[in-house]
């Protein structure tokens, strides 16, 4: 019988677990009776406790309130009076029925009732009716002698006596309970240690047996690696899985075995090769080497031309038929697909009539054929087939694979060698060519006296020149024309990219703005419906969202750098605002990352200078984002400076320069690497962006702005001391035309996906020392908080929402309606005017533009002309983010525009900005 290791440990452990089920049903039984008894004292004793209080509570209000009644006359004291004795016999009642398993506690509470039933009889009610018939005389003396005091007396002090007694029967079983505790304790513990040994005993037993087979089978390993003999196998006794190890370790040595073989003939087989100069040779050799390898009996080798493969060497075979074709075409039969695909073909089954194996002795058919490519970087320099009479293993198709890229770098050398020497042979060639052309030159210079006395006979034929030269200038100004001609076709070709910018602008914001706009409700969970990881959810939906429009608009700034259709927007700048700008953007982050954030402004740099603000802002960000992106410890600062001049091996500006260095501590980049990361596209390595993301398009965006402002980025790092990224621009103080900066201008408007931060409109906080150290940014308040502050001038406003996607319509109008607003929404422009006429007091309307039947364009037309609605405030909503849809959109009549996806917070901005201009 063979029993497994596996068997006896489950044996084992079958056997604890039937120990631990015996133990978990002891345990499990007198934990029911623990919990029974719990149970009975946490509902039935508390209970008992409170109904009592509540009756002697009861007691007490029917008490006071009479009291008060009798008092005062005033009927709201019989409230309490009143309640109470509707009260105290339904909860007397519920006392009763659980005290059934103790009747001489419901004696007591019997004795109670009579006693409540007598004061009642003769004290409560007597005494009201008295007092609401007016008779006062006989109140007072009704309370002169109170019949009713003994008995309340009496029951208060039964009710006492009761509450005692309850509370001495709870006492009794709570002990009762800790001493049943206890015993389950003691219980447990003897239990475990029977366990305990019945386990280890078995463990014991089961480990003994398995470690005697493995140290049988340990010592005929170690024998073998000191003896170092491949040849010897493992011999194993057991039926278990010890000898599955064993045979798993022969297995081991006859793939170590082979594995040497294979490395033994491939160096062999690289040094027999490596003599030959000759590729006819080289492949002869080769031919011969596989034969006696593989012990196969026909080979044959193609070398790989342009247009087809030619047979250059083969074993046992040399004519037509014998072999294989001469010549065969790429993709052609197995040979020249195998040459195409650069992938190897084998054949399991050869047909009979494929080819005969013929010897002195006779003839016989193969039935293994294998197709393979000889590759060197990614270029076919031969196809090798080979047919055997048997199947090869796969260590036989490895080491082919092996061997044929071992002949692939050696053949790759002697093509190179050949090519080499064709060169050689064609530049001595040229070398008796120049000679022989100098001794012509020597002859000609004899012979420029003899031309010059004839110059004389040439100027007649000037004027036949001259005809030839109107002949080419005819010829120049048709080139001319069909040069305009290509010119007008690249301005279509430049239009109808800038087309399907916009149109692919169009259809990725359109999905994401309601996307983000829903994401955001969700994270702010205002009704508090969701649970935190659903809020997590939203948030990292929002997110993702937000990077997905990141990177849409790097890759729409990149194609219009690319294409020229860049205009800068050239204006004053503050120099003292720029540090509060860049805190409120990565304060957080640097917050987050625990990193040192700093910003240091040199003291020759003035407060203003000119350029392109939302440029600029754009180039800082993204080398600070890189910056927090690869800093793990330590810090990021951003230093300006002016320089009078920068001259570098790469760039020269000699003139006043203003320089922003970002510089941080993170994990640098190589030489090679700077030469790359600039490209779009690109980043330092693979590895990089697997841990750090990103599309590698923002470096490349920084330095196209930064040369369209004049100036150069440049960057110094050593990796694992961190890296500085420097952006010079020229230093303009005042608004120049002829700056560098601005004859660089392109001609088409830049698409920009929201309004810069307005940071730029606060006041610069003072300069003092002019370093601004990482100290905690003020957050400006959320725009809802704001707006909180405006709910009356929101609420119950008409606002209508056109939009023909459903999924921006319920965005907005959920967003729309946390404001208490009233929203009304249409899918098309006829729709929209037929709601203007129908409804004439809508406060605002959110315009989308691509619409079917009638598009945005055509209704503000309509509604500015032809309803005559010049005042209605259109706020217009498009997906399409170039400059010239923001001019197509106010000369249509809107009145304000925004991009999408769409910022809910900037949506209510605007329209709180529109509804105060209406108001007033």
């Amino acid at each position: 019988m063979r029993l497994s290791i596996r068997s006896k440990i489950i044996l084992g452990y079958i056997f604890v677990l039937v120990c631990v089920v015996v133990f978990l049903g002891v345990i499990s039984s007198r934990v029911a009776s623990l919990q029974r008894e719990t149970d009975f004292i946490s509902q039935h004793d508390i209970e008992v406790h409170d109904l009592a209080h509540n009756i002697e509570k009861s007691l007490l209000d029917m008490e006071t309130g009479q009291r008060g009644y009798m008092i005062t006359g005033d009927t709201s004291y019989l409230e309490p009076y009143t309640a109470a004795s509707s009260k105290w016999e339904s909860e007397y009642n519920q006392l009763y029925r659980l005290l059934a398993d103790n009747p001489e506690q419901q004696k007591n509470l019997e004795d109670i009732k009579a006693n409540i039933d007598r004061w009642i009889e003769i004290a409560g009610k007597p005494s009201i009716e008295m007092k609401r018939s007016g008779q006062d005389a006989e109140v007072r003396t009704f309370f002169q002698r109170d019949p009713g005091k003994p008995e309340m007396d009496a029951m208060r002090e039964k009710l006492t006596a009761f509450l005692d007694t309850e509370k001495g029967l709870t006492s009794e079983r709570v002990q009762t309970l800790e001493d049943n505790n206890r015993r389950l304790i003691t219980i447990i513990y003897l239990l475990w240690i029977v366990l305990a040994a019945i386990s280890i005993s078995a463990a014991v037993l089961i480990s003994r047996n398995i470690v005697t087979t493995i140290k049988e089978v340990t010592g005929t390993i170690r024998e073998i690696a000191s003896g170092g003999n491949l040849n010897k196998r493992i011999h194993t006794r057991t039926r278990d899985e010890i000898a599955e190890l064993g045979s798993a370790t022969n297995d081991l040595l006859r793939e170590v075995q082979q594995q040497n073989e294979m490395k033994e003939q491939i160096a062999a087989t690289a040094t027999l090769l490596q003599n030959e100069a000759g590729l006819a040779s080289l492949s002869r050799v080769f031919v011969n080497r596989l034969a006696s390898i593989f012990q196969v009996p026909y080979i044959v080798l193609y070398e790989a031309k342009e247009e087809e493969l030619v047979r250059l060497a083969s074993y046992a075979g040399e004519h037509e038929g014998e072999a294989g074709k001469s010549v065969i075409a790429w993709g052609q039969g197995l040979v020249g697909q195998c040459a195409a695909d650069q992938s190897m073909i084998t054949l399991d089954r050869v047909p009979n009539n494929y080819i005969h194996i013929s010897s002195g002795l006779g003839s016989a058919v193969p039935t293994y054929l294998a197709v393979a490519p000889i590759v060197f970087e990614g270029r076919t320099l031969a196809v090798i087939e080979i047919a055997a009479l048997v199947t090869f293993s796969k260590h036989q198709l490895d080491m082919l694979r092996q061997l044929l890229d071992t002949v692939g770098v050696t053949m790759h050398s002697v093509i190179n060698r050949a090519q080499i020497q064709r060169l050689y042979m064609e530049a001595q060639t040229m070398n008796e060519e120049l000679q022989a052309q100098s001794e012509e030159m020597q002859v000609q210079t004899e012979e420029l006296q003899v031309q010059s006395e004839e110059l004389q006979m040439q100027t007649d034929e000037l004027q036949s020149l001259n005809d030839k030269l109107e002949y080419q200038k005819a010829q120049a100004e048709e080139a001319a024309a069909e040069m305009e001609k290509y010119a007008e076709q690249a301005k279509l070709s430049s239009n109808y990219k800038s087309e399907f910018l916009a149109n692919m602008s169009h259809e990725l914001r359109t999905p994401l703005n309601s996307m983000l706009i829903l994401s955001q409700i969700l994270s702010e969970n205002k009704n508090g419906t969701l649970q935190e990881e659903e809020v997590n959810y939203a948030n990292v939906i929002h997110s993702s969202g937000t990077d997905l429009l990141r990177l849409i608009n790097d890759i729409l700034d990149l194609s219009k750098v690319e294409s020229g259709q860049i205009q800068l927007d050239i204006s004053s700048i503050n120099a003292g605002e720029l540090p509060e700008i860049m805190y409120r953007y990565f304060a957080k982050t640097a917050e987050a990352k625990s990193l040192d954030f700093k910003v240091e402004i040199a003291p020759n740099v003035g407060d203003v200078f000119f350029s392109d603000e939302l440029r600029l802002h754009q180039i800082l960000r993204n080398l600070l984002s890189n910056a927090f992106k690869f800093t793990e410890r330590g810090e990021v600062s951003l230093s300006i400076y002016k320089l009078d001049s920068v001259s570098t091996p790469q760039f020269s500006m000699p003139y006043e320069t203003l320089a922003f260095a970002v510089r941080d501590t993170g994990i640098g980049i190589t030489e090679e690497q700077q030469q790359v990361i600039f490209e779009a596209f690109k980043q330092a390595d693979g590895a990089t962006a697997r841990k750090y993301g990103g599309t590698g398009l923002g470096l490349s965006i920084s330095l196209q702005f930064a040369k369209l402002l004049g100036g150069e980025l440049v960057v110094e790092s050593e990796p694992g001391k961190g890296s500085t990224f420097t952006l010079y621009l020229p230093y303009q103080t005042e608004y120049v035309d002829e700056s560098p900066m601005l004859v660089m201008q392109a001609e088409a408007a830049a698409a920009i996906s929201g309004p810069l931060s307005t940071a730029s409109a606060q006041a610069a906080r003072p300069v003092g020392s002019r370093i601004y150290a990482e100290e905690p940014a003020t957050d400006p308040p959320a725009a809802e908080d704001m707006f909180l502050e405006d709910s009356a001038l929101f609420d119950g406003k008409k606002i209508l929402v056109v939009d023909d996607d459903i999924r921006n319509v319920y965005a907005l109008a959920n967003a729309l309606e946390r404001y208490n607003m009233q929203v009304l929404t249409a899918q098309n422009g006829y729709e929209c005017l037929d709601l203007l006429q129908a409804e004439p007091d809508i406060d605002m309307i959110l315009m989308d533009i691509m619409m079917p039947e009638m598009d945005g364009y055509q209704t503000m037309r309509n509604i500015r002309q032809t309803l005559e609605m010049t005042d209605l405030p259109i706020l217009a909503l498009t997906a399409k983010a170039m400059k010239e849809d923001r001019d197509k959109c106010l000369a249509a009549g809107a009145s304000d525009y925004l991009s999408k996806p769409l910022n809910i917070n900037e949506v209510i901005a605007r329209i709180k900005v529109w509804l105060t201009r209406s108001e007033i």
